[in-house]
């Protein structure tokens, strides 16, 4: 993969991070205004969503350094990681309504 399109891959991944980032938000702030009896469980998942935002940061800050070996791996990684938080915020919506 050329430089460029790694840097490509890299700006389209930091953009999906900065969406997911908002409508984590927006959901911190739904689950603010839950009843009590709801907003445990509401918060218990931002928590969650944020973990995996930061895990798959994380993955993309791997990118920015990896060598030619390491790229396809680290970059399956990052895939994984937003499949796995793309799910989770599905979820999620639907459960906050």
């Amino acid at each position: 993969m050329t430089t460029e399109a790694r840097q490509a891959y890299r700006d389209k991944l930091k953009a999906r991070i900065d969406e997911v980032a908002a409508e984590i938000d927006r959901l911190q702030a739904k689950a603010e205004h839950a009843e009590a009896d709801a907003r445990a469980t509401k918060e218990k998942q931002v928590q969650e969503l944020r973990r995996k935002k930061d895990a798959l940061s994380a993955k993309a800050d791997e990118l920015k350094d990896a060598g030619d070996d390491a790229w396809d791996n680290l970059k399956d990684g990052a895939e994984k990681a937003w499949d796995e938080i793309s799910s989770s915020l599905r979820q999620a919506r639907a459960s906050f309504g």
